[in-house]
């Protein structure tokens, strides 16, 4: 089921599951039978010998859960902050799935920090992880001040609300720092007057 609903669009063959799974050909032809009886699968051709290629059931009543389970764990969340994680710590400060859309292409927000993601190391990045996951991969790279700066009138924000979403690195899971904050002329102005008066004192 794992290898299945991490690419619910794809056909497999139970060798090819066996092979993928590691697991004993007769083991896999049998549990095969019984997730094809459940519903959780579907075979192609189920009168063919041998029995057709299977994939998951998007009619199963619980098809959405399972699929929602994958995406948080090894079939988008697992993946992606393991490599963000590794390729880009010192610039992500946060992240988040916003979701797939029917074609399976996964949706991600990253927010950088004080240093901003290398444009051509992230896109080859994820071309690299888009075929080991075998699905496209949409990436938003944002600002911090870009992200706390969104309004219910942004896309985005509509996104992060939807159920779907869900943040796969959060503040201080990796070495990324916060942009240091300009002050506008007045604070500074404030802050200079406070140091005057304290050292005329």
């Amino acid at each position: 089921m794992k290898i299945v609903f991490a690419a619910p669009g794809q056909q497999f063959s139970s060798g090819e599951l066996a092979r993928y799974s590691k697991l004993d050909a007769a083991d896999v032809t049998r549990t095969l039978e019984h997730l094809v009886k459940s519903g959780i699968l579907t075979q192609q051709d189920p009168k063919a010998e041998p029995p057709d290629n299977v994939k998951a059931n998007d009619a199963f009543i619980f098809y959405g859960e399972l699929r929602r389970i994958a995406l948080k764990s090894f079939a988008a969340a697992a993946p992606i902050r393991a490599m963000l994680r590794s390729k880009f710590k010192d610039s992500v400060l946060r992240a988040f799935v916003l979701g797939e859309d029917k074609d399976g292409t996964v949706e991600l927000l990253v927010v950088h920090g004080e240093l901003t993601p290398d444009e051509a190391a992230m896109t080859a990045a994820c071309q690299k992880l888009s075929k080991t996951l075998r699905r496209h991969l949409t990436v938003h790279v944002i600002s911090n001040a870009r992200f706390n700066g969104l309004t219910l009138r942004d896309a985005l924000a509509s996104k992060l609300a939807a159920e779907s979403a869900f943040e796969i690195i959060a503040l201080g899971d990796t070495k990324a720092k916060l942009p240091i904050e300009r002050m506008g002329l007045l604070q500074s102005a404030k802050k200079k007057l406070a140091k005057l008066s304290r050292s005329s004192t």
